[in-house]
């Protein structure tokens, strides 16, 4: 029976991106072919396919001469990439017609119950998986197909970013609790409140990445300075 490529190419990809979600490869990671080939036992061929599908998600860039490694950004990158995903965000829970029907509200709770259960079971991959349903889910409610895309092209690009804190238990349960409450505004009239929250619940990644990129600085500052020093001496 021959061999479903498309699937291994798939599960070479989903298995990069757990590593990446697990912290195994950080951003600016180095991904070399040989080494996942080996490590996963696929053929370099569905190695590099899974890159592409990788690449074309944002979660992998590839540079001439460089080959490919886990997508890093500057600090002013982030900045500009949410500006772009709060501004889709707002308009797209500004859209969405209040109060959504009965029919919506559990439909939402029914994927906010998926969600909570991988929590409940610590599994970090399907926590990703069933975060960005609720998101794609709830967004889906403003009817407008295009700004749904856009918006899940943003929530690709900042993949790398949002994985980052992924795991954290307090923002975890702060995620989880934010999701109930826009599930709540769903059957009210507030379509400002919403908005808002849905908002003010994309920063905290945000921040998370922001942070550890001025720490990488100060300590590479902090290392670099010895060396001066010694130069002037």
């Amino acid at each position: 029976m021959a061999k479903d490529l498309g699937n291994e190419e798939e599960a070479v990809a989903r298995a990069i991106e757990h590593d990446i979600i697990f912290g195994r490869l950080g951003p600016g990671e180095r991904l070399r072919e040989e080494t996942i080939s080996r490590e996963k036992d696929a053929s370099r061929h569905h190695v590099r396919q899974a890159l592409m599908i990788l690449e074309r998600s944002g979660i992998v860039s590839r540079e001439r001469n460089k080959g490919a490694h886990v997508r890093a950004y500057s600090a002013d990158e982030v900045r500009q990439l949410y500006d772009v995903r709060e501004m889709l965000t707002r308009q797209a829970a500004l859209k969405i017609d209040l109060p959504a029907s009965a029919t919506d509200i559990a439909e939402m709770q029914a994927l906010q119950a998926r969600y909570e259960a991988a929590i409940e079971s610590n599994t970090l991959p399907e926590i990703h998986a069933t975060n960005d349903a609720f998101h794609v889910g709830f967004f889906s409610l403003c009817r407008n197909p295009y700004l749904v895309n856009m918006l899940k092209r943003a929530m690709d690009m900042t993949y790398v970013i949002r994985a980052a804190n992924m795991g954290n238990p307090d923002q975890l349960a702060s995620a989880r609790a934010e999701h109930r409450a826009m599930i709540a505004l769903l059957a009210g009239t507030d379509s400002w409140a919403l908005s808002e929250l849905c908002v003010q619940h994309l920063r905290p990644s945000k921040s998370h990445y922001l942070k550890r990129l001025e720490a990488e600085e100060s300590e590479s500052r902090t290392s670099r300075r010895p060396a001066r020093q010694a130069q002037e001496t």
